[in-house]
């Protein structure tokens, strides 16, 4: 796998234990990625990267007066081509929380869990080449 062309993924979580864990599953899922710890820190980043970024991935908990619903939210609107995965352990989507196009996976998650999810949600033009080819 050339990773030089695999697509950047943008992981966001103030859990750093999450956050590692998170890249880590994405990574072997065949993505880049950028990580941060705040829905702030996240758009400042795609301010900048929205570009390169295919995948939102973030938890709905975080500090700041914006959380991951939130965030889905403002990142549908000004960033449509991003795709976007939302988590919690704790917090269940209520109708109008997500926009549309935004999933929602529950923690804890383990590697197939988000690899599986990915599979069946991402557009296959966005998919990495291991989401691909795996069964």
């Amino acid at each position: 796998m050339d990773i030089s062309t695999s697509p950047y993924a943008l992981v966001v979580d103030d859990d750093a234990f999450i956050l590692i864990d998170t890249c880590d599953i994405l990574e072997r899922a065949g993505f880049r990625f950028y990580e941060v710890g705040t829905s702030a820190e996240a758009i400042t980043l795609l301010e900048d990267h929205a570009d390169s970024v295919s995948l939102l991935f973030s938890d709905v908990e975080m500090p700041g007066a914006t959380n991951g619903f939130a965030l889905a939210r403002h990142v549908a609107q000004h960033w449509p081509w991003i795709e976007i995965v939302i988590a919690s352990g704790r917090i269940e989507p209520g109708p109008a929380d997500m926009p549309a196009k935004a999933t929602f996976i529950r923690k804890p998650f383990n590697q197939e869990t988000v690899h599986g999810h990915l599979r069946d949600t991402l557009p296959d033009e966005k998919k990495p080449e291991p989401l691909k080819h795996a069964v």
